[in-house]
């Protein structure tokens, strides 16, 4: 489907842009693929290792809605993955990531509108799903926003749908790669918030290619979530430095024990498909391409009703990744 359609990625130099950007060059022939990020040194970076004829470098925020306006004409798809995402960062700066996560969803949302862009995905995460901090209330606010530009397109051809997965394997700032260094620096220890701790565990790639099948099963207002395994952090810990003993230093601010992707509470709006679930829209659309009806994807997939609070949560998930997994999968999703 991206065969000779222009592709626009915002926060296209993140470990997810890159990722997506490469896998769209190896697998599609997209006629113009753009990379929308406010960082001029990590676009230059970024331009030495993908330098197609397609590939177009945008300078921007999304706090900026009319370069946002010019950065999308004649774009058909666009993936939304500019955010701010640390979790403490977010609890002493409020306003700032207020203003790249609610702020600037709602730029994006306005320049898709603009230029008819077809279709727009936006990353969400497990955080937004019952918030408890800054970080997970201002994606949860962009999810509903997302959700509802579908009604404020009308009948305009611009659809929009959320994709929410969980913690991503060696991503900037997560914690494999913290582990790593402190392993390298030859640390007696490895600092563990809590021993009770999980999380649910992606793959970049498995990531990006969610996102990717997601756009052929949207019709507009869904949001996407792929069936994933947990890990225990105390597992994670052993995985990666066996003969290391842990510290627990207590769960830090906004920081959850357990994640949730699928909330308790959005249990009758909940789907359950082969390999993913989807949360329909609370609301309903004024015009629907599919009448409001999101048991069958637009790929011919079909989905089923989960149970009356059905909660798919990090830490009841029935798929855990033994210690010898996680390093498995860790060193299969790092190569």
């Amino acid at each position: 489907m991206f065969d000779d359609r222009s592709v626009l990625v915002t926060g296209g130099t993140g470990s997810f842009g890159q990722r997506f950007v490469a896998t769209l060059l190896e697998r599609c022939q997209p006629r113009r693929l753009i990379v929308f990020s406010r960082d001029e040194l990590k676009q230059f970076d970024m331009s030495q290792r993908f330098d197609a004829p397609c590939m177009r470098y945008f300078i921007g925020d999304v706090r900026d809605r009319d370069r946002l306006r010019q950065a999308m004409v004649d774009v058909d798809y666009v993936v939304h993955a500019a955010a701010l995402k640390q979790v403490p960062a977010a609890e002493y700066n409020p306003m700032e990531c207020i203003k790249t996560n609610v702020h600037g969803a709602g730029n994006v949302i306005d320049a898709a509108l603009a230029n008819n862009v077809k279709k727009v995905i936006a990353l969400s995460t497990d955080k937004a799903a019952n918030p408890i901090n800054l970080y997970g209330a201002t994606k949860l606010c962009a999810d509903k926003l997302f959700v509802a530009a579908n009604n404020v397109a009308g009948k305009a051809p611009t659809r929009f749908a959320v994709v929410r997965y969980g913690n991503v394997v060696g991503s900037r700032g997560s914690v494999v790669p913290y582990f790593q260094s402190l392993i390298d620096q030859g640390s007696d220890h490895l600092p563990v918030t809590h021993e009770a701790m999980t999380r649910f565990w992606i793959s970049l790639q498995q990531g990006v290619d969610h996102v990717v099948r997601s756009f052929g099963r949207m019709y507009g207002g869904e949001i996407f979530v792929p069936r994933i395994p947990s890990i225990r952090i105390v597992d994670l810990a052993h995985a990666m430095a066996p003969r290391l003993a842990l510290r627990y230093t207590g769960i830090r601010p906004g920081e959850k024990l357990h994640e949730v992707m699928c909330p308790r509470d959005d249990s009758h709006l909940t789907l359950e498909f082969d390999d993913h679930y989807v949360i329909r829209p609370a609301i309903r659309f004024i015009s629907s391409p599919n009448g409001n009806c999101f048991e069958l994807n637009a790929l011919g997939e079909q989905g089923l009703a989960v149970p009356e609070n059905f909660e798919y949560q990090s830490g009841t998930n029935p798929w855990f990744l033994a210690p010898g997994e996680i390093g498995a999968f860790n060193h299969r999703a790092m190569s």
